[in-house]
């Protein structure tokens, strides 16, 4: 399968979002969206201070491009301690995981993208340092083998995963706290992008904005890229103004429609409608049929089209919903109709 072309609204990181750093919030009280997430958090870290502790386990999950990196940056900002940043696939042995720990002060933040990627042996090093902030080394092999353990100050784990099913029940209940993070609706895009906008200087009319947050798939992430390619095509093909005429027709010449469908979200759909009969199809057949990877279509593509309402997971496989069928201006067979009301 070859490598699938670079997606402007895939909300997985991309090199060209480094940008985006500069642009993210630092404190809670800037977060825009994720209310209930945001009230449980401002808690978790003023009874911390109170106490005069670490912060607690945090586990965040969601699909990607929501916030869970910037949420991390955001509570060692508020506890005012030191961040270490990793992700679960760069951890590939015991030995790394330990390095990375005994370098810790107290009261760090250990922040593990793609937490469900760690392997069971270094979880198994993971385990008593979140729980009894202690790392067990083993020196020697066989019968002169034995153990010693290393205090290690306290600190705190913020794990990051798109997966949580893929999360281990072990690791999972050494989280203190868990936080699932959800699409952000049209007022919280709208200000994303307005905010934005202030902070590139670039100058926006309500339509433009609007038009940019209700295409960008309900995620910061694609929201931001969006906007620096709309502020693009304003300063070549305008005056450099967004409004809501060149936003539309900046984004039209991305192929990102009205909802955020991009060319693979229409392609896996029309997939499903046009060469298996609206479905059920399984993942892996309609991977193939569209040569993009498996995770991409579990991980990116599927959760913004279940949350529209295009798609149904089904114990047999995907199926498309009369919306999809609606959305891609195809006539739903009469004897689908019933079955999709």
């Amino acid at each position: 399968m070859t490598d699938s072309p670079e997606r402007i609204t895939d909300s997985a990181e991309q090199p060209g979002d480094r940008i985006d750093y500069a642009l993210r919030p630092t404190r809670l009280n800037e977060m825009i969206g994720q209310d209930q997430v945001k009230e449980n958090l401002q808690i978790l870290v003023e009874a911390a201070l109170g106490r005069k502790e670490a912060l607690d386990h945090v586990l965040f999950y969601g699909p990607p491009g929501l916030g869970k990196t910037t949420l991390a940056h955001v509570l060692a900002n508020e506890m005012g301690v030191n961040i270490k940043v990793t992700a679960g696939p760069v951890i590939e042995r015991q030995g790394d995981l330990a390095a990375i720990l005994t370098n810790l002060r107290q009261g760090d933040i250990l922040f593990i993208d793609e937490v469900h990627r760690l392997g069971r042996a270094v979880e198994e090093v993971l385990y008593p340092a979140m729980e009894d902030f202690a790392l067990d080394i083993v020196i020697g092999k066989g019968p002169s083998a034995r153990s010693i353990r290393l205090k290690l100050p306290r600190f705190t784990v913020i794990g990051a995963t798109t997966r949580l099913a893929l999360v281990t029940a072990p690791l999972r209940a050494r989280f203190g706290a868990t936080y699932r993070l959800d699409y952000y609706n049209a007022k919280a895009m709208d200000e994303i992008v307005i905010r934005a906008a202030q902070m590139l200087a670039v100058r926006t009319d309500p339509g433009g904005v609007r038009e940019i947050g209700r295409r960008s798939r309900g995620t910061p992430r694609v929201a931001l890229r969006l906007l620096r390619r709309v502020r693009d095509y304003a300063e070549v093909r305008g005056d450099g103004v967004i409004t809501d005429d060149i936003a539309r027709l900046a984004l039209d010449l991305m192929n990102v429609d009205a909802l955020g469908l991009d060319e693979i979200d229409r392609r896996v759909l029309a997939t499903i409608i046009d060469n298996y009969n609206g479905g059920p199809v399984g993942l892996s057949t309609i991977s193939a049929s569209v040569s993009e990877e498996r995770d991409t279509i579990m991980d990116v593509v599927e959760p913004y089209l279940l949350q529209l309402g295009f798609l149904e997971r089904t114990s047999q496989g995907r199926v498309a919903t009369q919306h999809a069928y609606k959305h891609l201006g195809r006539e739903v067979p009469s004897g689908r109709q019933n079955k999709l009301l």
